[in-house]
């Protein structure tokens, strides 16, 4: 057996007192459960992967259309609904297959109507062991509230993250949305009610018509996702990264090991990819392979050589 090549970069990495075996993750909602999407892409590959939204009833989600690609390679606009089985389903169906991975970790999406929701759903899967952690989306509309984001708001969104930290020890991402304007500042709030690390970014509020004035989904707006929010992320990921000192998972128009770089560079010590696995499901995986060329062209042998590092 020949002598492990010091020159190559080791790119596991411990993050939320997770060992994750590479930074690259399936971002929530584009790769459904996992199962999936596991005959045309090597999950255990990867980092990891979260999974789609788990809420406490199911939801029917949004009318059709329900996505909208953007011409030239501009990304494209979703508008599901956070359409999922719920967590009985979640637990019945989906488990058992992600009890069966070994190598990439399993953090779960989470959403709700009201604070409650959240709460409810982490508890009940608080003891599962495959579950390394939760990711709370607090862009959902808030229902006890008139609607608005529970992001929106510091006070609401330290209750949320105070009533999940009730429950579990289980580390807690609290995703946020591209809109805010001072996310450093929603991040410290999170933190201070507990929560352990960070998403960014989630998809951007935007609307398009068609050519006779109709918007092309069905709920007319959606959320923007693809190359046009990576510099949008990157800021994020290096305002809260920054400002609060915690994990941070980057997340969006990620393409190639460049772009992920860039992430990094920024701050974040995960990064997940979404759009780009859509058009090509193996994309991932050479996301992996580029990354890990493009730090041992720089000598890197240690993913956090790079972490933070840019200007």
């Amino acid at each position: 057996m020949s002598a492990p090549d010091a020159r190559r970069p080791a790119l596991a990495i411990e993050c939320l007192g997770v060992h994750f075996q590479n930074p690259v993750l399936l971002a929530a909602g584009t790769a459904g459960f996992g199962r999936e999407v596991a005959r045309v892409i090597d999950v255990e590959a990867l980092g990891g992967l979260v999974t789609k939204a788990v809420s406490l009833e199911p939801r029917r989600g949004n009318p059709a259309p329900r996505v909208a690609e953007l011409p030239g390679g501009g990304g494209m606009l979703n508008s599901v609904g956070l359409a999922n089985p719920g967590l009985d389903a979640f637990r019945r169906e989906m488990l058992p297959w992600l009890r069966g991975l070994r190598r990439a970790r399993v953090l779960v999406n989470v959403v709700g109507n009201a604070a409650a929701d959240f709460a409810a759903v982490v508890g009940a899967l608080a003891d599962e062991p495959c579950i390394a952690a939760f990711e709370l989306n607090v862009s959902c509309p808030n229902v006890e509230h008139g609607g608005a984001e529970f992001g929106a708001d510091d006070a609401v969104l330290g209750g949320l993250v105070r009533r999940a930290r009730a429950v579990t020890a289980k580390p807690l991402l609290v995703k946020l949305s591209p809109a805010l304007s001072d996310p450093a500042r929603t991040a410290r709030a999170a933190s201070d009610a507990g929560a352990d690390g960070f998403t960014t970014v989630n998809t951007l509020p935007a609307q398009v018509y068609d050519a006779q004035g109709r918007s092309r989904l069905g709920a007319g707006s959606g959320g923007l996702s693809g190359p046009p929010l990576l510099p949008v992320g990157v800021k994020a990921a290096r305002l809260v990264a920054r400002g609060t000192g915690k994990p941070v998972i980057g997340v969006g128009g990620i393409r190639s090991g460049a772009d992920a770089l860039q992430y990094l560079e920024a701050g974040a010590s995960l990064v997940a990819v979404g759009t780009a696995a859509l058009a090509d499901p193996r994309a991932p995986e050479r996301i992996v392979r580029e990354l890990a060329a493009l730090l041992a062209r720089r000598g890197a042998t240690d993913l956090r050589a790079v972490i933070g590092t840019g200007t």
